[in-house]
């Protein structure tokens, strides 16, 4: 890419901006345009369920700050409505058409829906969107009935931790056995005494069976043949990628953008995809695809896009991460490294550190409250995984250091 070439990168999250910033480090001087669907620019959104959600922080000081000057074009609350991979175009709504020399994709993810519930009713509410925290928050204060939230996992327990912190009753409804059951059994349990402690309900190995919608609050009949009262109910099932507008693009969107191991779209010279919405093989794992839904990853893997696709796709460099992640429920913190989702068995590694095996091999670990042990068995991680020798792996112990404050949650990445 050079002076005159104009780069456009549609998604306005994390991914995006940090792309944005790495294109202008390695002296990108051309146009650069970044189109978002949502009315504001990037922010912190794991605040959303936390510190947004309980009103500690207000929405611009969630907003995240850049490092450098940017010079960029912001085309916010515009959604892209399809690609053209030949013409080389972004269409956007009433026809307007936006040409590239380089894109980078990074719409993210959009949450996934439950069949059956009423979502034209304002009490309903997914919680991905600054919008919807305030929405949620509405919704509170025009009742004093308890709060539901249907799933359990990260985003679940998140907003249940939010609520008791709040002094609010809440009901955390889910189909599997323990909340963030698939973190082995010692964190699931740990989740679950945590919550029990603070006084959140929990209705696991449930679903809902039928809704009862009345003028002051909602009735959830359950599978276990509860009914749980709400005057908001807060859907966290998951999420989809965000990949609509790519149909009849010629990008492969089975799941998320199929990338090569550079994060270079498959069969597209001059198309890179980042963050959630990326499907790419880190081969510091495997060369199986797969998408990974961190915040960190986003942040790195929206920088790895920009430097390989300003190097092209014949010097680009595989992008080799080691996933890492963290959350803080109460006044316990819960991280996570490697991919625990491949593992086919588990062990404990230490107190309050569960390990993800693979084949014998050691593929992930999950600390409960013990970010002094995870920093060990992080930088162990990296050196029983390795990555390819032409990518240097990134520092752990820095890596792994978990920010104590909102101040700090702004500037990491």
């Amino acid at each position: 890419m050079s002076d005159g070439d104009r780069i456009v990168i549609v998604g306005a999250g994390v991914a995006g901006l940090r792309a944005a910033e790495r294109l202008r480090e390695l002296g990108f001087d051309g146009e650069l345009v970044i189109v978002g669907d949502e009315a504001r620019k990037p922010y912190h959104r794991p605040m959303v369920s936390k510190q947004l959600m309980m009103g500690t922080v207000r929405p611009s000081d969630a907003t995240l700050q850049t490092y450098t000057d940017l010079d960029a074009h912001w085309r916010l609350g515009t959604r892209a409505t399809h690609l053209d991979t030949l013409q080389r175009v972004v269409h956007l709504p009433g026809g307007e058409e936006l040409w590239y020399d380089g894109l980078v994709i990074a719409t993210g993810v959009v949450p996934r829906h439950l069949p059956g519930s009423p979502r034209h009713d304002p009490r309903v509410r997914v919680l991905r969107t600054v919008e919807d925290a305030a929405a949620v928050r509405k919704a509170l204060a025009a009742s004093n009935k308890p709060a539901v939230v249907i799933g359990s996992g990260l985003i679940g327990c998140e907003f249940a931790a939010s609520m008791r912190q709040m002094g609010r009753d809440v009901t955390l409804v889910g189909h599997a056995r323990a909340p963030l059951h698939r973190f082995g059994t010692r964190i699931a349990e740990a989740v679950t005494d945590i919550q029990l402690k603070h006084r959140a309900s929990l209705a696991m190995r449930s679903e809902v069976r039928h809704w009862i919608e009345t003028k002051d609050a909602f009735g959830l009949h359950l599978t276990n043949n509860k009914l749980v009262v709400a005057s908001c109910v807060v859907l966290a099932i998951g999420s989809v990628p965000a990949v609509d507008w790519l149909r009849g693009s010629g990008l492969v969107i089975e799941d998320g953008v199929l990338c090569e191991s550079t994060l270079f779209a498959v069969d597209a010279d001059d198309v890179v995809v980042a963050g959630d919405v990326a499907c790419w093989p880190n081969l510091r794992f495997d060369e199986v695809p797969r998408r990974v839904e961190h915040w960190l990853n986003a942040v790195e893997s929206g920088r790895a896009a920009a430097e390989n696709l300003m190097a092209g796709r014949r010097a680009a460099q595989p992008f080799t991460p080691m996933p890492r992640a963290w959350s803080s429920l109460y006044d316990a913190r819960l991280q996570m490294a490697g991919m625990p989702a491949l593992a086919d068995d588990t062990v404990q590694l230490a107190q309050g550190v569960t390990g993800f095996v693979r084949g014998g091999k050691l593929v992930g670990a999950a600390g409960w409250d013990r970010p002094r042990a995870m920093l060990h068995w992080t930088a162990e991680l990296h050196r029983r995984l390795p990555a390819p020798a032409t990518v240097p792996a990134p520092e752990p112990a820095e890596a792994e250091r978990v920010p104590d404050s909102p101040a700090e949650w702004l500037s990491v990445g």
